[in-house]
């Protein structure tokens, strides 16, 4: 197993000199997306979405029912059979709409209504920026820093950059779903960085996850984690700027 991490092409391998200089200032940054830029719309306006789509709208209205469908929705995820479907979901879009379809197919509201409940997710304003999101990234870009994305997703985030006027600001996108690799993997952080003509040693990867996000620091990435919160205001990303000064 050593040796085959050794073997990859995107092994990281600095050589002596960098090893012995000082260590570069950031010129690029890299975002994960899902709850560090966006994060996707509260639970009640999807399934309003999606009962308006599939006429069940009715049935929200009844005392309880979001908080029921909620309470099923976590209970069918621990499912064993859901659980299995969830590997390695973003590694394709099919995959993706399978795993969605059998967690969603365990819950009353949502059974025969999934393909309804897909559009609805993957909508281009079903996904929102934090507050903080687009004031750091317009910061950065007028800095002269290159910005990436390094996703974990099944569809094309872009769309949703674009809905909300953010696309002019990232330079390059990554996504797991269109190279058939998952963070860790440091194939991806790998190709951002020649994506943005950066050294992965001047490059930090913002994220919430310490396993996927942090395992740019592999690839000789500095690395920033946000606490893994459902943030509803300012998601923390002004720090950012400090490490980048």
């Amino acid at each position: 197993m050593i040796h085959t991490l050794f073997e990859t092409p995107s092994a990281y391998r600095p050589s002596d000199a960098e090893m012995a200089a000082p260590v570069p200032p950031v010129q690029a940054v890299l975002f994960d997306f899902s709850n560090t830029l966006f994060q996707m719309i509260d639970l009640e306006t999807w399934l309003r979405r999606v009962g308006s789509a599939a006429g069940r709208l009715a049935v929200l209205d009844e005392p309880g029912a979001v908080a029921e469908i909620s309470e099923q929705l976590r209970a069918a995820f621990r499912l064993p059979s859901v659980v299995s479907l969830q590997e390695g979901r973003d590694l394709s879009s099919a995959q993706h709409r399978r795993a969605m379809w059998g967690w969603w197919e365990q819950v009353d509201f949502l059974r025969d209504a999934e393909e309804a409940a897909y559009r609805e997710l993957t909508a281009p304003d079903a996904w929102v920026p934090y507050p903080d999101t687009e004031p750091v990234l317009r910061a950065l870009h007028e800095r002269g820093l290159r910005v990436g994305i390094v996703s974990d997703f099944a569809w094309d985030l872009r769309t949703h950059l674009a809905h909300h006027g953010l696309n002019a600001l990232i330079d390059t996108c990554v996504i797991s779903y269109e190279h058939g690799r998952e963070k860790p993997d440091p194939q991806l952080f790998l190709k951002a960085c020649a994506g943005l003509g950066s050294d992965p040693r001047a490059t930090l990867m913002v994220g919430d996850n310490p396993v996927r996000d942090g395992g740019a620091a592999a690839c000789g990435l500095r690395t920033y984690i946000l606490p893994a919160e459902h943030r509803t205001g300012e998601r923390g990303l002004t720090d950012v700027r400090r490490l980048v000064i």
